[in-house]
C-alpha cells in the first residue's frame, strides 16, 4: 500500500531525509518572472507553514512591524463566494464527499459501544503497524523533521490514544445516577471537517480519524498541499481498517486535491457539524469564522524558565531533547530559555558542552534578516536541522551542532528571535532573579503564545516557585522539569494530562477549549433528568431503645465509657428521676455530672460544664 522505495534509511539512523537543492532566497528574488512558478492562491495564509517564498534581496534587519498584514488575516469571505471560487468539477467532488460522509455517519450513529470499540481498535492497530513507512513518506514529501521522531509520533497517535480511550463510554448511556435521577446519554456531533498541517501530517491524521471513529462521527480531511500524499496514505490505512472491521464505507474520507479555497469551502459547507482545526493562527481564525462549532489550537511560543535551584544537567538535557525532537516542529516545543543571572554561565556552558552553537552578533543579524518573509515565518527553516538552518541563514555551522542559540534581551515585533521558530533555533534571556525571569516569560507568552504552554525548571521541592509560576503564566499547560514537546501532548512524561495532538489554549489563545482535545469534545451529551424531592437527613444513634423498662438496658450498653454529663431541669432532678440514671452509671463505674438548672438562658453554661467534664474538671458549683 505504501511505496518507500525512494527512501534509503537503515535501522538506527537518525537524520533528516536529504532535501532537494534549493537556491538561496536572494537568487530566487532576481530570477526572471517567466522562470518562477505563479501562485494564484496564498496557501500559506491558511496553513501553519507557508509555501517557500522569496526573501528580500537586501540583507537588512527587518521587523514584523514593517510587514504588511496578510490578506488571510482579514474577515473570511462569505460562503457563497468561497463555493463560487471552486471550479465546477471541484465543487461537485466536494459535494459528493460530503453527501457520502453524511450518509456514512447516519449509519455509524446506530452502532453499539461494542461495535465501535472493535472498529477503534482495528483502525489504531493498522495505523500503528504502518508507523515507519508513514514517517518516511512524511519526511520525504515535506522535507521537514526526523524520520525516527515521526515514527514515535505515529506510535503516539495510534497506540497511546487507543490505550487511553479504549474503555471510555461514548455511545448511548454513559452515566446513570439512580438516586439523583440523572442519566447522561452520548451522541455524535455528525460530520467533522479535519484540517491537517504539514508539520505533523500523518500523526495528526491518525489522531483525528481515531477520535471520530471512537465517537461515531464521520471525518473529511483536507491535507496541507505540501503533505498531500502522506496525509492521504495515513487516512487510507485508517479508513480501510475501519471498514474491514465493519464501519460504513465513507466514514473517513479526504480531499484529493487540497487548496486554500477547497479548505475554506469544506469548513463552510452546511453538511459539516464541527471543525477540528490544526494549523496556524489565520487558519484557526478562518475555522472559527466559518459559522460552525470549531475546536482549534493556538500558536505556541513556549518559554522555559530556569531558576537558581534547578538541576543544570536535567534542565539543559531536557530542553535539547525537546528542541531537537522532530527538528522542533511540535508547537509546544521550547522557543526561548530564560535563566536567572546566578545560573546563566553554568547553563550556557552546559549547552555548549552538549552541542549547542551560540550565534555571535553578526550571525544573529543574518538569522533575523531571513526568519520572516512577508510577515510570516520563513517556510524554508521549518523542521530543518541546525546545519540546515546554518546553510539557509548563511552561518557556518558544523554538522555536529544540535541547536542554534541567540542571546537576546527584547520581546516583541522588533526582535524576530522572540517569536515561535518551529526549528532547532532557541532564544536565550538573562534575568536578574526569579521574578524577573517570570516577567520575561509572561511577556513571551502574551506576545505570541497566549494560552499554550510554559515550562519551569526548579527543585522538585520548591513549591513556592512552582505555585508562583503557575499563578503568573496564562497558559493551559504549565510543565515542571519536563521536556515541552512530548510533555505537553500528555501521557509520556506525566499521567494526568490526556494524550492529544490538538492542544487547546482557552480564551487566552482565542480557542474554545482549555485542555488537550479528546473524544469528549466530539460528543453531544444529553441529560435525562427525573423528578426528585429534596432529600433530608437526620443523624441518629446506632441504637434507639423504647418501651417501659428500657432505661437500665440502654444505660448498661454504655459499659466501657468513662464520663457522662447529664442535663435536666430542676423539676426532674428534684423528683428523683435523674437518680435512676446516676445509680446505674455508678454501678458500671462511669463518672458523671448532673446539670439540673438548664434552661434557654443556661445553655452556654451547660456546654461549658460538658467541656469541663470531658476534661476532668468539676463544675458542680457552677
Amino acid at each position: 500500500m505504501l511505496s518507500t522505495g525512494r527512501i534509503s534509511m537503515t535501522a538506527g539512523q537518525r537524520r533528516v531525509a536529504p532535501a532537494a537543492p534549493r537556491p538561496f532566497a536572494a537568487a530566487r528574488a532576481v530570477a526572471p518572472a517567466s522562470s518562477r512558478r505563479r501562485r494564484p492562491l496564498r496557501v500559506a495564509a491558511e496553513f501553519k507553514e507557508a509555501e517557500p517564498t522569496a526573501a528580500p534581496a537586501q540583507e537588512t534587519l527587518p521587523t514584523l512591524k514593517d510587514a504588511k498584514p496578510a490578506k488571510a488575516h482579514a474577515e473570511a469571505p462569505p460562503k457563497e463566494k468561497v463555493r463560487d471560487a471552486l471550479a465546477g468539477d471541484e465543487l461537485a467532488s466536494l459535494q459528493r464527499l460530503l453527501d457520502r460522509s453524511k450518509a456514512a455517519q447516519a449509519a455509524y450513529s446506530t452502532f453499539t459501544q461494542e461495535q465501535v470499540d472493535a472498529i477503534f481498535k482495528a483502525a489504531a492497530m493498522a495505523a500503528n503497524g504502518a508507523r515507519i513507512p508513514l514517517a518516511k513518506m512524511a519526511v520525504e514529501e515535506t522535507r521537514m523533521g526526523v524520520v525516527e521522531d515521526k515514527v514515535i509520533k505515529n506510535h503516539f497517535a495510534s497506540e497511546y490514544i487507543y490505550n487511553r480511550y479504549k474503555d471510555d463510554k461514548t455511545c448511548g448511556i454513559i452515566q446513570r445516577d439512580e438516586a439523583g435521577g440523572m442519566t447522561k446519554i452520548a451522541e455524535p456531533v455528525g460530520v467533522v471537517a479535519g484540517i491537517v498541517p504539514t508539520t505533523n501530517p500523518t500523526s495528526t491524521t491518525i489522531f483525528k480519524a481515531l477520535l471520530c471513529l471512537k465517537t461515531r462521527n464521520s471525518l473529511v480531511l483536507c491535507p496541507h498541499p505540501r503533505a498531500r500524499k502522506a496525509t492521504i496514505a495515513a487516512a487510507r490505512i485508517v479508513a480501510e481498517a475501519a471498514e474491514a472491521a465493519g464501519a460504513p464505507a465513507g466514514v473517513v474520507q479526504w480531499v484529493e486535491n487540497p487548496s486554500m479555497v477547497m479548505s475554506q469551502a469544506l469548513m463552510r459547507a452546511p453538511e459539516v457539524s464541527l471543525i477540528l482545526a490544526t494549523g496556524g493562527p489565520a487558519m484557526v481564525r478562518s475555522a472559527y469564522s466559518s459559522g460552525h462549532p470549531s475546536v482549534g489550537v493556538g500558536a505556541g511560543n513556549t518559554p522555559a524558565v530556569i531558576d537558581e535551584t534547578a538541576n543544570v544537567n536535567l534542565a539543559v538535557s531536557s530542553i535539547l531533547l525537546s528542541k531537537t525532537f522532530d527538528n522542533g516542529v511540535i508547537c509546544s516545543t521550547e522557543q526561548s530559555v530564560v535563566v536567572v543571572d546566578s545560573m546563566y554561565d553554568d547553563i550556557k556552558a552546559e549547552f555548549i558542552r552538549r552541542g549547542a552553537y551560540f550565534l555571535n552578533a553578526e550571525e544573529k543579524n543574518r538569522v533575523r534578516a531571513k526568519m520572516f518573509v512577508d510577515g510570516r515565518l520563513n517556510a524554508d527553516m521549518v523542521g530543518q536541522s541546525a546545519y540546515g538552518l546554518g546553510r539557509l541563514f548563511g552561518v557556518n555551522v558544523d554538522k555536529k551542532y544540535k541547536v542554534l542559540i541567540g542571546e537576546i534581551q527584547d520581546v516583541g515585533d522588533e526582535e524576530p528571535l522572540s517569536h515561535e521558530k518551529l526549528s532547532p533555533l532557541l532564544a536565550m534571556y538573562r534575568a536578574k532573579d526569579f521574578k524577573d525571569a517570570v516577567d520575561i516569560a509572561d511577556k513571551l507568552v502574551m506576545f505570541a503564545g497566549a494560552g499554550h504552554t510554559s515550562v519551569l525548571y526548579t527543585n522538585q521541592l520548591n513549591r513556592a516557585h512552582m505555585e508562583y509560576y503557575g499563578s503568573r503564566m496564562k497558559t493551559v499547560r504549565i510543565l515542571v522539569n519536563t521536556p515541552a514537546s512530548l510533555g505537553a501532548i500528555g501521557d509520556v512524561y506525566n499521567f494526568h494530562l490526556d494524550p492529544s495532538l490538538t492542544l487547546g489554549c482557552g480564551s487566552w489563545g482565542s480557542t474554545s477549549v482549555s485542555m488537550n482535545v479528546g473524544p469528549s469534545q466530539l460528543l453531544n451529551i444529553k441529560s435525562l433528568t427525573e423528578r426528585r424531592e429534596n432529600m433530608l437527613w437526620i443523624q441518629l444513634p446506632p441504637k434507639v431503645y423504647f418501651k417501659p423498662g428500657c432505661l437500665e438496658v440502654a444505660l448498661r450498653d454504655l459499659r466501657g465509657k468513662q464520663r457522662a454529663f447529664i442535663v435536666t431541669d430542676k423539676y426532674l432532678y428534684d423528683s428523683g428521676l435523674s437518680k435512676k440514671v446516676t445509680t446505674i452509671l455508678d454501678d458500671i463505674q462511669i463518672q458523671h455530672r448532673v446539670r439540673a438548672r438548664a434552661g434557654p438562658a443556661r445553655t452556654a453554661l451547660s456546654k461549658a460544664c460538658l467541656r469541663g467534664v470531658l476534661e476532668g474538671v468539676d463544675c458542680s458549683a457552677s
